[in-house]
């Protein structure tokens, strides 16, 4: 049987994009073979294995993986925006956690803007009661699975309450990509709350088969309360080989749109960004692929989208 190709819109180039998977025949066996989900469920998705991978690639013999990396996932244009020389860093994870020139990711104005939190791929649900689609027609989850309630009578559900027909950003961080999450918006962060969980891969390859995993996995929960979007959740999710989630912010101050909330240890990952109901109106591009079940790529900084009441406010005034 060929081999779906993984494909993204390039929010960037305005063309539909191929991804090169790493390590893909290894995924391909693990979630698409009878045999390889008999893995998955007795090694792959276990803290241990993920843990294991992420203590080799600390060894300084690690390093001899950086050059390689990026000639093969082409990455030498970019190491412009590097803030430390491919031949600086002592170990592959210092590599993957790398941190970038300022002027690398320049954050999109206006205080009624919101920007994507991560390089990566993303789709967008502009009412998560509704979504449907998760990188295939129909897959969904329950958001009270997702906010760590579904375990909860109905009464105690605060947050899902507070979420129900809100607005949902799922951005999927590939191997080769930038690998520090930032905040959407402006407000202040509350204390990042940890939910224990598996470690399934977050690709598009695992996902098609269950997107549960997304639910399933572990993952960290951040309020943040701002004054353009009202409450906003920002979910880092761990997946296979995501050694660390590491939160870098300081807890209960003031932080800026764009400013640095954390990293990932070595993996693919992602972060799920939640907006209360109404609060955002998210840019038709984005809006047009995720209804296509595409996912666009876009870089950590650039416009999501705007105050949804500032958006109304302008048309009312344009007549």
């Amino acid at each position: 049987m060929a081999r779906e190709p993984i494909q993204f819109y390039n929010r960037h180039t305005k063309q539909l994009e191929t991804e090169k998977i790493y390590k893909e025949g290894w995924l391909r066996f693990t979630y698409e073979n009878p045999v390889g989900r008999f893995f998955l469920w007795a090694f792959v998705k276990r803290k241990f294995f993920s843990w294991h991978y992420g203590w080799k690639m600390n060894w300084r013999s690690s390093a001899r993986y950086v050059l390689p990396f990026v000639i093969d996932y082409g990455l030498e244009e970019q190491q412009g925006e590097f803030a430390r020389s491919v031949f600086d860093f002592r170990t592959f994870n210092e590599f993957f956690m790398r941190a970038l020139k300022r002027e690398a990711r320049p954050i999109a104005p206006g205080d009624d803007t919101a920007v994507f939190p991560a390089d990566g791929r993303h789709l967008v649900f502009p009412d998560v009661d509704k979504a449907g689609g998760f990188y295939v027609k129909g897959s969904k989850f329950a958001l009270e699975d997702l906010l760590g309630e579904g375990h909860l009578p109905e009464a105690r559900r605060e947050l899902t309450r507070k979420f129900a027909g809100g607005a949902m950003v799922i951005s999927r961080l590939c191997p080769v990509d930038y690998h520090r999450f930032h905040f959407a918006a402006a407000g202040k962060a509350g204390k990042a709350r940890l939910i224990k969980g598996a470690l399934y891969s977050v690709h598009p390859i695992a996902l098609r088969r269950r997107i549960e995993y997304l639910v399933q996995n572990k993952r960290m929960i951040t309020l943040v309360e701002t004054d353009a979007f009202g409450t906003m959740a920002s979910i880092e999710v761990g997946a296979t080989n995501v050694g660390s989630i590491i939160q870098t912010y300081p807890e209960d101050f003031s932080v800026k749109k764009g400013e640095e909330k954390g990293l990932f240890k070595f993996g693919g990952s992602c972060v799920i960004t939640l907006f209360e109901k109404g609060r955002i109106k998210f840019d038709d591009d984005l809006i047009a692929q995720s209804e296509a079940c595409v996912e666009t790529f876009a870089k950590m900084g650039d416009r999501l989208g705007v105050r949804a009441g500032e958006l109304r406010e302008l048309r009312t005034a344009d007549g």
